[in-house]
């Protein structure tokens, strides 16, 4: 069962994940990235798809050619969630690789 976040633990995620920010009026968290052109956005949002189809959990996200805007939140709790904060993770290190 996926629970929602606690006030501690939605410190503890920001904390953990600096360049995430809280997105106004939703519990949820976005980031924003850019790449050297679009074949490089999309490639790194194949490798997102692909680890979010196997941890069960799906980024909002928003792409013109080497921007990429990624939200994250869990629907099942109407908030931000663990699955929240390992999608951020590997995001994060998908990213700084």
């Amino acid at each position: 069962m996926v629970e929602k976040l606690s006030d501690k633990e939605r410190v503890e995620l920001l904390r953990d994940h600096p360049a995430w920010t809280m997105v106004a009026k939703r519990d949820a968290i976005e980031r924003h990235l850019v790449f050297a052109d679009f074949e490089t956005a999309f490639a790194f949002m194949s490798k997102v798809a692909a680890a979010a189809e196997r941890m069960d959990h799906h980024p909002e996200w928003f792409n013109v050619y080497n921007k990429l805007d990624i939200t994250l939140t869990t629907h099942e709790v109407n908030g931000l969630s663990r699955r929240d904060s390992e999608m951020a993770q590997f995001i994060d290190q998908l990213y700084n690789d």
